[in-house]
C-alpha cells in the first residue's frame, strides 16, 4: 500500500507498435497477457493487457511510429515466478533476449540489507526493452 497514492503500484506500461499483429501475439500468446478492455480500430486501435494481478500494458497502434534509439522508457518489468520457463518462451517466440537469465544482488543503500534477484532482458516486438524480475523481497 502506497499512503501518497492511495493503493499506488505498477498500474500500466504505454507502449506504440506499427505491427499490430507480432505485437499482439508476443503480449498475449507467449507472455499470457490478456485483453482487459479494448478501444478505437485500426489503423489507431488501442487495448490494456492484462500481465497478471491487475498490472496492465496498454499498446497503441500507430504506424508512422518510430522507435527512439535509447525512448522515454528505459525499460518496463514484468514480476514473474517462473523465469526459466519465460525465457524459453521468449527465445522460441523469436524476441532478442539482450541479457540472459542470471543472478543479482542488489546492494541496498538504507539499510535493508542485500536483496537477491534473478533476471533477464529482452526486446519486445516495437524495439521496447523488458525486463523478468524474479524475486521474494519485492
Amino acid at each position: 500500500m502506497n499512503a501518497i497514492l492511495g493503493g499506488g503500484g505498477f498500474h500500466h506500461v504505454c507502449v506504440k507498435t506499427r505491427d499490430w499483429e507480432r505485437t499482439m501475439r508476443f503480449y498475449r500468446d507467449t507472455l499470457g497477457c490478456t485483453e482487459k478492455i479494448a478501444w478505437r480500430a485500426a489503423p489507431e486501435r488501442a487495448v490494456m493487457l492484462d500481465s497478471g494481478d491487475g498490472n496492465y500494458l496498454e499498446i497503441f497502434e500507430d504506424l508512422t511510429y518510430t522507435p527512439a534509439p535509447n525512448g522515454a522508457v528505459v525499460h518496463f518489468a514484468l514480476r514473474t515466478t517462473r523465469l526459466e520457463e519465460v525465457a524459453a518462451r521468449v527465445r522460441a517466440a523469436g524476441a532478442k533476449i539482450t541479457m540472459e537469465p542470471k543472478d543479482v544482488t542488489i546492494a541496498t543503500s538504507h539499510g535493508a540489507g542485500p536483496v537477491p534477484i534473478r533476471i533477464f532482458f529482452c526486446e519486445g516486438p516495437s524495439g521496447e526493452v523488458i525486463e523478468f524480475f524474479q524475486n521474494t523481497l519485492t
